[in-house]
């Protein structure tokens, strides 16, 4: 065996399980977060703060009576209130009848605080979940900005045509004399009547002066994201690539790399690859997906698992707290609508299955982003941290949806449900989590 060949192997591999612990205990955090204080400022007492299940690593009392812990196997987290029995906050009866004469120490229990209060502690995890997406978002516009307009040279990407006579500062006027739509589909048609020359004519301000210059293909063939789980990522592609050859064919633009993959038949294809100054030679196989379309719908390619760019950074401007904001909820409510309407589509049978990952699948994505960087593997976390708040908004008894579901019957009928029916009620609902992870499990290991 060749030990020292397994070693990338090894080393990738802790990378990726450190990834994905690092992602997961943070949206745990926050999520276990948000019922504790909420909770704490409902006057409901919580006994343990635990990051992780099994084995406890280290524990410490705060002044409230609180045990925060690390446990073993970081994998989730619970807190456990107190009168709950357990982390699913099954109700303790001993615990209970031991306040049953006191009610002032009845109402610091989960199951003799008020009904207003158990829901708002309840209904606080997923809502800190979304929280912590919308300020990453937030986060992210500020960092990185939004496109000046007019649009503006920021900075000239590396390409093997070079820059041209195109400047970092020019204010693009017009390319090929027609100037370039805000919005699609004018944007899409305009790019499509491009020719597909390696340079075209661009018509720029320069210091208050405008001219026509040559400049690069507008959107050139180069890789600027490299997606996990992807044709593109097992053939290695890297951020900053440029395709410059299919099967012997050159190509200049990114539509003619998207019209050889979506003709391919899913056969391989043979890429010529520039890569800081070299050219290699990678062969990689076009996969299946399903992709979200404008009206919720899905629509199934062959893709290889790149996303492209202008030949130029477009130089940025910080937005305003308001227009940040703005964007960080709608991108939070496009990822809610989006994963319900792929689950819908997955239920009728319109989609794959395949397409709901495990948490070897989770893990391999969280590996994938963090090796492309900061910025990514953050803006993974909160589409992450999206995804579990929505999770457990879902009305199964076990999650936080169930609880409100209980909760809900209890505002209508005037009592809770009775505890053996929460236990039936319970367990139904474990079984269908834990069904649920063995599918998607099973996903990851069997799925192409």
């Amino acid at each position: 065996m060749d030990i020292v060949g397994l070693i990338p192997q090894f080393g990738g591999l802790i990378w990726t399980l450190l990834a994905f612990v690092v992602a997961l205990s943070v949206i745990v955090a926050i999520h276990e977060y948000g019922h504790y204080i909420v909770g704490r400022w409902c006057g409901i007492k919580a006994d343990v703060f635990s990051l992780g299940f099994g084995p406890v690593l280290w524990s410490g009392t705060d002044k409230h009576g609180t045990n925060w812990q690390i446990a073993a196997l970081p994998f989730g987290g619970y807190v456990k209130f107190a009168g709950d029995a357990n982390a699913a906050s099954g109700k303790d009866d001993a615990a209970m009848a031991a306040v049953a004469d006191d009610p002032k120490a009845a109402r610091h229990t989960m199951h003799g605080a008020p009904l207003w209060a158990r829901t708002l502690t309840v209904a606080a995890g997923p809502v800190f979940n979304f929280a912590m997406s919308i300020l990453i978002f937030f986060a992210v516009a500020f960092s990185t900005g939004v496109a000046r307009d007019p649009l503006t040279v920021g900075d000239i990407r590396a390409l093997p045509q070079g820059a041209g006579e195109l400047q970092v500062g020019d204010e693009i006027v017009a390319v090929e004399g027609g100037a370039i739509p805000k919005e699609d589909p004018a944007y899409s048609i305009f790019v499509d009547a491009l020719p597909k020359t390696p340079t075209l004519t661009y018509d720029v301000r320069r210091d208050g002066r405008e001219m026509s210059v040559d400049g690069p293909y507008l959107l050139p063939p180069v890789v600027l994201q490299v997606m996990p789980q992807s044709a593109a990522i097992a053939a290695g592609l890297q951020s900053g690539d440029v395709i410059t050859g299919i099967d012997d064919a050159p190509v200049s633009a990114f539509s003619q790399l998207k019209d050889a993959v979506e003709s391919s038949d899913g056969a391989p294809l043979a890429l010529k690859v520039w890569r800081d100054g070299d050219t290699l030679d990678v062969t990689l196989t076009p996969k299946v997906v399903d992709e979200p379309q404008a009206d919720g719908s899905f629509q199934r390619a062959l893709r290889i698992g790149i996303a492209g760019g202008m030949a130029f950074e477009a130089a940025t401007d910080t937005p305003g707290v308001g227009e940040a904001l703005s964007g960080g909820v709608q991108n939070t409510w496009r990822i809610i609508t989006g994963s319900l309407s792929g689950l819908r589509e997955m239920i009728v049978g319109n989609i794959s299955t395949c397409n709901l990952s495990g948490p070897v699948g989770i893990a391999q994505t969280s590996g994938a982003m963090a090796s492309q960087g900061a910025q990514s593997f953050i803006y993974f976390i909160a589409v992450l941290s999206t995804a579990v708040g929505l999770l457990n908004l879902f009305p199964i008894p076990a999650l936080d949806g169930g609880h409100l579901v209980f909760f809900a019957y209890e505002a209508v009928t005037g009592k809770p449900p009775s505890d053996k029916a929460l236990r039936v009620l319970m367990t139904i609902g474990l079984t269908m989590v834990l069904s649920l992870m063995v599918f998607a499990l099973g996903n990851d290991l069997f799925c192409p």
